[in-house]
């Protein structure tokens, strides 16, 4: 297995992706929030790059559904909910569609449409979807959403955290930016400690979002694996 990693959705390119396995990170918070709806009961999350097209969707539903996400990680005027995986509880979401758009992690699952099959994951889901990757048996690019196009420290230990279990289960070919990304994992577990230098990590702080940080860094405490097929996530 090739393991690559991109940096942020605005690094993504069709022939990095194309006919391959992809992870899509965006642990604080879009990619958490999913694998949590999704975990409480659900049905399903569809994702939109714009807040037009969430709001179009939630004509054509009529019920059923709520509305979740955030721009510059604040409520979206009209929406139901923000982008705090603590709001989508189970008696919140159980049984409910969740339309969702985020600033960033909706677009980068949008941008890698070309790859072949495209995975949620996140620190909480890190074990399930390692343990599917090794499964599967193929090349995987995790592709961080990072921070309105820009790298972020987040993302990047996630992927490390997600490469170093799969370096546990068998000795794969890792790109430099891989190999990077697992050394920084493992030098830094504790890893909400780490991000606390990461530009995205103060806006939240400064939000008053500590218990969000918190409940993101949790390590593998969802046995999960969300997958976005055909314009909607579901669990495989």
């Amino acid at each position: 297995m090739k393991i690559d990693v991109i940096i942020s959705a605005d690094d993504i390119k069709e022939n990095k992706i194309k006919d391959k396995i992809v992870v899509v990170i965006d642990m604080l918070r879009a990619t958490s929030v999913i694998t949590t709806a999704l975990n409480n009961g659900a049905s399903r999350v569809i994702p939109f790059l714009t807040v037009e097209e969430a709001f179009s969707k939630a004509k054509e539903l009529k019920d059923n559904y709520l509305l979740g996400g955030e721009r510059k990680a604040v409520l979206i005027d009209g929406f139901n909910l923000s982008n705090s995986p603590l709001e989508y509880s189970k008696d919140v979401v159980n049984g409910k569609d969740i339309i969702l758009s985020t600033t960033n992690g909706t677009r980068a699952i949008n941008n890698c449409l070309k790859a072949k099959r495209i995975f949620i994951g996140a620190m909480i889901n890190a074990k399930a979807l390692t343990d599917k990757l090794a499964e599967i048996n193929e090349d995987v690019v995790f592709v961080n959403a990072g921070t309105v196009g820009q790298f972020s420290m987040d993302d990047f230990i996630c992927a490390g955290f997600m490469i170093s279990k799969l370096n546990e289960l068998n000795n794969h070919e890792l790109s430099d930016i891989a190999t990077t990304a697992r050394y920084i994992y493992e030098n830094n577990p504790n890893v909400i400690e780490y991000i606390k230098l990461a530009r995205h990590y103060s806006v939240l702080k400064n939000l008053g979002l500590e218990a969000d940080l918190e409940y993101c860094c949790k390590k593998d405490i969802i046995d999960l694996v969300p997958e976005f097929v055909n314009g909607e996530i579901k669990l495989i």
